[in-house]
């Protein structure tokens, strides 16, 4: 896939029906351990979302959001769902947009009592920025029924643990009360997804919520109400503007410059020589990679030191499990066979190699440029 999508994660299925039904020519694609990922774009010119079910829970959350991000590398990951009150000025219906997530059960039970071990994540400032600039715009609200009544967008932190909350008066609702009392909502799954986007480079990541119950012993009568329904609606509504707006304008990830650096104008480079001397590499301006064989500045000696560095990013990528072990060895075959032909200028000996190559990794985002720069040098071999 040379696109990089926006990856959308829910945990029930008519949360993830509420997206599934605003995407349009959907594709399956299925990961190697089973997990079942559907493809789509948001409307004919918005972004390429794929969207996963990853069940209830902040393990499974947690552990399907890395499978989805080694698999597709995506832009973003925003976790999709529906979520409990916290507060009384948050309504049945509203969207919850975490600045941070809490790990709330994190404790160590000593003699004296139990005392609360926090974990938090807290969301990357220009994800909240372009979020709260999508709640402030309302386009989003265009994606909910005429007849829906009016829903208001809270920014705060979210809570995420390992039981549903359906009380104010039980152990864990009063756990919450006095060490998360600024807590909006609560919920199950968005530490698991904060820990594994953390752990990816930071990888930009949000938690929208639509609230379905107010977490007070009423949650069977919102349900039964048709609550649950309507707020993931909401939810999913928001959640897929926040993911055009992110993919029209990606955030920085670190390591990245802030800006990308001014047009400058090009230059002629000239290089003379004389007597036994003679000019091996001459350059202006470069941008990308560069290959230079000093044993050999042919043609193909550049496809020659283009293969043996797919090598050895394919080897990298076998090592850390990034693709399934049978592509990487059925890949690394052909970059052998491109090998042998380049070296025994077998033109279309090589030509078919790299086609086979193309077919097993010219969807793996990572691969899919270096795989253009192999075939333009083989071109220069005509």
């Amino acid at each position: 896939m040379s696109e990089r999508p926006v990856v959308i994660l829910t945990a029930l299925d008519l949360e993830y029906d509420a997206v599934r039904g605003e995407l349009r020519d959907l594709t399956t694609r299925v990961h190697p351990a089973g997990t079942r990922f559907e493809i789509g774009r948001l409307g004919p010119n918005g972004p390429l979302v794929a969207l996963t079910l990853t069940g209830k829970g902040n393990l499974p959350a947690g552990t399907l959001t890395e499978r989805a991000i080694a698999q597709f590398s995506p832009t973003a990951v925003i976790f999709v769902g529906v979520a409990g009150a916290r507060q009384s000025n948050v309504a049945l219906g509203d969207v919850v947009v975490a600045t941070h997530v809490y790990a709330y059960h994190g404790a160590t039970s000593e003699d004296d009592g139990t005392r609360a071990r926090p974990r938090v994540w807290e969301t990357a400032h220009n994800v909240d920025q372009t979020a709260r600039h999508v709640a402030r715009d309302g386009g989003w609200l265009s994606r909910l029924p005429a007849d829906a009544s009016v829903s208001r967008v809270h920014f705060g932190p979210i809570a995420a643990g390992e039981r549903v909350i359906d009380s104010r008066t039980s152990p864990d609702a009063l756990w919450l009360r006095e060490h998360y009392n600024d807590a909006i909502a609560v919920e199950m799954e968005a530490a698991g997804v904060a820990q594994a986007s953390h752990l990816n480079d930071s990888l930009p990541m949000a938690v929208v919520r639509g609230i379905s119950d107010p977490a007070d012993g009423t949650k069977v009568a919102a349900d039964r109400a048709g609550w649950q329904r309507r707020a993931a609606s909401r939810a999913a509504a928001f959640a897929l503007a926040l993911a055009a707006e992110l993919d029209s304008n990606p955030p920085r990830r670190p390591g990245q410059h802030h800006d990308a650096a001014p047009p400058v104008a090009p230059v002629n480079v000239t290089n003379s020589a004389s007597g036994n001397a003679r000019v091996g590499t001459q350059a202006g301006q470069i941008f990308g990679g560069v290959w230079i064989n000093s044993s050999d500045s042919s043609p193909s000696g550049d496809v020659l030191a283009l293969l043996a560095d797919l090598r050895t990013r394919l080897d990298q990528a076998r090592s850390t499990r990034r693709i399934e072990e049978a592509v990487v060895q059925a890949a690394l075959e052909e970059v052998d066979a491109a090998t042998d032909a380049a070296r025994q200028k077998q033109d279309g000996r090589l030509r078919i190699a790299l086609k086979r190559l193309s077919g097993l990794i010219s969807d793996v985002a990572e691969f899919a440029g270096h795989l253009a720069a192999i075939t333009s040098a083989v071109k220069g071999l005509s």
